[in-house]
């Protein structure tokens, strides 16, 4: 399975967890891409676990090996954008889904 992922922060913590159907996939990608977002949701949780420093250090390590998308101008328009679609849809997801 070869290809560009961009991953969520559930796929980044299943990886973190050695399951081996996320690690057997990942292994075979191309390219990997992580938002910006699930980057802080990950090193929000890292905080708060009893295990920070290394948590944030597997956190540096992934973010070095791939490429993190950030948000910009446009990102915020096309969230606003798909916000009120799911809203008008009677779909709310959380902030961070979206």
């Amino acid at each position: 399975m070869n290809g560009r992922y961009l991953l969520d922060t559930n796929i980044i913590i299943a990886f973190f967890a050695d399951e081996i159907a996320v690690k057997n996939n990942l292994s075979q990608t191309n390219e990997v891409f992580i938002p910006s977002i699930a980057v802080g949701e990950l090193c929000y949780g890292a905080r708060k676990s009893s295990r920070s420093k290394e948590n944030l250090e597997r956190i540096e390590e992934l973010i070095a090996k791939n490429t993190v998308l950030e948000c910009n101008t446009e990102t915020s328009r096309i969230y606003g954008e798909i916000k009120n679609q799911l809203r008008l849809k009677s779909r709310p997801l959380p902030e961070n889904d979206i």
